[in-house]
């Protein structure tokens, strides 16, 4: 892939992050992010699954505006997000996963329901509140059981993460 199309898959990205869809991502994008999957399943804020994934957020949003934020403004522009992603993502995808390592573990405690793995039904629901429409997040949620246990552990979704920042979209 050459870095015009690597930067415009990144781009792609964008929107997702952008919760809000002000041309921007910031700590608000990401408060929003943690409390549209509490709403989800029903977690209280102030709850102890409740905070951490609030603080996961907020790291989340820390560990991004480290790699984007080139203007220190507490904003990240498309441009921002393009050019540093891709300049540090590129050498290393998996580094963007560990940035959000601290959100998405909190986001299985708050989806594991029952203490046995996330099911594709419950990462539906996450994605479904992060902003997917429904037959994505069904098809994302059903690919991201790579061994077939019916079950998603933190690691399954860590590795769908990074490839999903780092891998060109598919046409329909």
């Amino acid at each position: 892939m050459d870095s015009a199309e690597y930067e415009r898959k990144i781009a792609s990205r964008f929107a997702a992050f952008d919760q809000d869809g002000n041309g921007s991502i910031d700590r608000e994008d990401f408060s929003k992010a943690a409390a549209s999957v509490l709403a989800e399943f029903s977690v209280a804020a102030r709850s102890d699954r409740g905070q951490a994934l609030y603080h996961g957020a907020e790291a989340f949003w820390q560990g991004m505006a480290g790699i984007a934020d080139v203007d220190g403004d507490q904003r990240v522009s498309r441009e921002e997000f393009v050019t540093g992603a891709a300049k540090r993502l590129r050498d290393n995808p998996q580094r963007f996963g560990e940035i959000a390592r601290p959100f998405l573990h909190a986001v299985v405690a708050v989806a594991d329901e029952d203490g046995a793995g996330v099911t594709p039904a419950a990462a539906e629901r996450v994605l479904r509140a992060l902003g997917a429409d429904a037959q994505a997040a069904a098809q994302a949620a059903a690919a991201l059981d790579t061994d077939g246990d019916g079950r998603i552990s933190e690691e399954e979704i860590l590795t769908a993460f990074a490839a999903y920042c780092v891998t060109p979209e598919q046409p329909e």
